[in-house]
Order: C-alpha cells, then structure tokens, then sequence
C-alpha cells in the first residue's frame, strides 16, 4: 500500500462483542467516505469473519486480524464475546489483554496517525501513548449509564440531580462493581480509556433523547462529548438470506402492525425462570410473535416453550440462535419490539420507527430502559419488587401497543423521531470529522 495515496490513517480497535464490532464498522464506513480517511479495522479473526458480510469491498477499509493466546479451552473460534459460553468471559477479556504485545505490534508496523478505541482496553491507549498516536476513545453505549457512572463517583451519596431513577435490589446485585472481579476489571478498564482519550469522546449516540445526560458527562469529566449515533447497520433488501427468506415469508401473512419480535441479544442468557414468564406473558397477549431465542440447551426447557408455541400454532414462529433483527424490524407486520435494552436493540428500534417493550435483564439494559420511557418511544415491563419478570404486566403493554394499538403516542412518537434521525445524520458525521481533523491535525 502506498502511504501517499492512502491519506490519513485510523485504525480502530473495539471491544470484541458483536454489538461493539458493528458499531464500529459503521463509523468506520461513514469516515471511510470522507476526507480522504484510509481505516485499518482490528479484531479476532472470528469476529472479523462475522462482519465481513456486513461490508461492501472497499479499498478504504482494511481488516487487521489479532491473535489471542488460545488453549484447548479456549480456541479461536470462541475469541468472540457472543461465542462464549458464560462461565469463559473473564478467561476472554483476559486473553484480550494478554494479547496487547502484539496489537502494540500492529501499530508499530502500520503507523496510524490515529487509534479510535474501545471501553475495556486499557492498555491500548498506553500503548498508543508510548508511540505518540493520538487516540480517541468512541464509547458504544448510551450517555445515560456513563453518566450514572461518573456521577457515583463525584457524588456517591446523592442521586443523579435530572432522574428519580431508583434501581430494584435485583439490579443492584447484578451491577454492583464489587460483585466479581470481572466487573471490577471492566468498571476500571471503562474509566481509565474514557480518561485517556483526547479532549474529546465520540458516543453512539444522539442529543435528541440523551442530550442533558451527554452533558452531564462532559461537565464531569472535562470532555468535550460528540454524538455520532445511531450508528446502526441499514440492511440491504437486495440481499439473498436464506435466513429471512423463510421469516419473511411468515411475516408477510400478518396483519401491519400486528406482530411483536421478541430479542434478548447475541450474548446476555435470561435465566429459564425468566423465559417461562416471557413465553406465558407472549401465550396471554394473544399477539403474534416471532421468538429469537439464545438459550442454554435444556430438554425441559425446551418442552415446557414447545408446549405454548404448539397452542399458539400460526400466531407464534420461534429462530433459534441468530436472527437477521434490522430486517425483521423493518418488516410492516412488525408491530413492537420486546427487548432487552441492549444499546445497540434500542437504536436499532428507534431507527426502524418500532415501539419498544423493555424487558432489561443485566448490565447497562435498565438504564437504557428508562431513556426507553423518558424519550417517549417505549415503555419498560416493570418487574415485582423481588426483581422477577411478571408475565401480566408484559402481558398487558403487548396488548397496549400492538393488539388493541391503544398506546399509539409511542409509535407517533418513535416514528417521529426516525424521522429526525434520518435528516441529521450526515450532519452529525461531518462535525466528527471537523473535530479528529483538527484535534489530531490529520
């Protein structure tokens, strides 16, 4: 490759799981058209693999595979975060940091004159430190969880001054930092790459739903905060997917509207307890459904949500595994969408123009739950005060918003919403580039 006629050169280097990598690719595709920008994308090769079908070739993006150390325990295949059996994640982020002599490699050899990093990688700034590449952290979830954050450490006997948001006990096991020295290594790893970035932190987000929180943040933590969201994969309706070939073949028989996508990601596991309620909550809306389901294979399990499928009969279709979600989403028969708030779900939703039926079940889903309600383009599935899924409720606001549509001030809103962000979006990616080429002199 020629360096004369490549331009400026950004590698960008995220976290390893899926909803982080497609992030990525996405801001790596809008810069990749401006400016003269030349994107070198860094990740396992099973992760590389994953997205590959994602991209358009094109010389201005450039995969760069690193290795993790692997073992019979932990092969390559598995150097994925949606890969990995529960009990390997800190066995993954460990393999992850044990890999930094070769990404400090990496950028030795290709000489960027800037990295775009991740959130739980730590030591890649340092290292960019060392060689004096600029580095800039872009941070994947929303502005409202990073704000929690930073306001529990600046005022951690107070509460957030702009939400009356109160977490059950159920959520304060699940998220307290202390629970496990995997979430003490991620908190720490998430604030010292926050810290370490230039003046500025891009976020996949945008102003119009989480604009007090972005500057909260940037009060806080003394950087200017740029929104760049949402940045989520647009399918191609041209595609052949054999996948949703048969999806849509099913969801083409439905009524508009009438029919919910149930998702729970492609690496949290709702306990079976959970699901049960879920099915039974699905079994009493009378809505149509189609069920991505990523479970721990029990046999169980798997008769007792055989059973309500069964008696659903043409109402209910069930995907194992993965699921095209953007293209389900924007199908007309889609009527809601029962998630579990995952960032990247929620944009995906909102982009769509689909009402959202929050049903959060760890980590940072709660609080995307509440933005959920907040911005007005969905409602939250409220658990008992023990922190157990209740099957009436979510029974009930399936009803609401997609059976007897009584809760059309969300799809309004939703919509509308959609709207703006479809206008504003060049825009937001325009003043990005404006403040990396200045901030970096690149």
């Amino acid at each position: 490759m020629d360096d004369q006629q490549v331009g400026s050169k950004i590698l960008m280097f995220p976290w390893l799981g899926y909803g982080h990598l497609c992030a990525y690719l996405e801001l790596a595709k809008a810069l990749s058209t401006r400016n003269n920008f030349h994107i070198y994308f860094c990740s396992t090769p099973v992760n590389l693999d994953s997205i590959k079908p994602k991209l358009i070739p094109s010389s201005s993006i450039e995969f760069v595979e690193l290795h993790l150390p692997s073992s019979p325990e932990f092969p390559p295949h598995l150097h994925a975060a949606n890969a990995l059996p529960p009990h390997l994640g800190l066995t993954l982020h460990q393999a992850f940091a044990a890999a930094a002599p070769r990404f400090e490699a990496i950028l030795q050899t290709l000489s960027p004159h800037l990295l775009i990093y991740d959130s739980l990688q730590s030591w890649a700034p340092q290292i960019a430190s060392s060689l004096k590449i600029p580095a800039i952290n872009f941070n994947t979830s929303g502005a409202f969880i990073i704000s929690h954050g930073f306001h529990s450490i600046h005022y951690p006997n107070s509460k957030l001054p702009f939400s009356d948001f109160v977490l059950h006990n159920h959520w304060k096991a699940k998220l307290n930092p202390d629970a496990s020295e995997l979430a003490r290594s991620v908190r720490e790893a998430f604030f010292y790459c926050f810290n370490a970035s230039c003046d500025v932190i891009l976020i996949n987000s945008f102003r119009e739903v989480e604009g007090e929180y972005m500057d909260y943040v940037s009060l806080l933590s003394k950087k200017k905060v740029i929104p760049v969201g949402p940045l989520v994969y647009e399918p191609n309706d041209e595609e052949e997917d054999e996948d949703y070939s048969r999806i849509k073949n099913w969801l083409d028989k439905k009524e508009a509207l009438s029919t919910v996508l149930v998702s729970f990601g492609s690496e949290r596991y709702a306990s079976e307890e959970e699901m049960e309620e879920i099915g039974k909550g699905l079994e009493e809306s009378e809505a149509n459904f189609i069920w991505v389901e990523r479970i721990n294979p029990k046999e169980d399990e798997e008769e007792k949500r055989r059973g309500f499928v069964e008696r659903a009969g043409e109402k209910a279709m069930v995907v194992k595994g993965w699921a095209p979600q953007g293209k389900i989403l924007k199908h007309g028969s889609i009527g809601g969408f029962v998630s579990h708030c995952g960032w990247n779900s929620v944009l995906e939703s909102i982009v769509f123009g689909v009402p959202i039926i929050g049903v959060p079940v760890s980590w940072d889903q709660p609080f995307n739950a509440r933005v959920v309600e907040e911005a007005g383009v969905g409602v939250e599935a409220k658990r008992d005060p023990d922190g157990k899924i209740q099957r009436q409720e979510l029974a009930k606001l399936i009803k609401e918003v997609v059976v007897e549509k009584t809760r059309e001030e969300l799809r309004m809103k939703v919509r509308e919403m959609s709207e703006i962000l479809n206008k504003t979006g060049d825009e937001k990616i325009e003043n990005m580039v404006a403040q990396i080429s200045h901030l970096t002199n690149i």
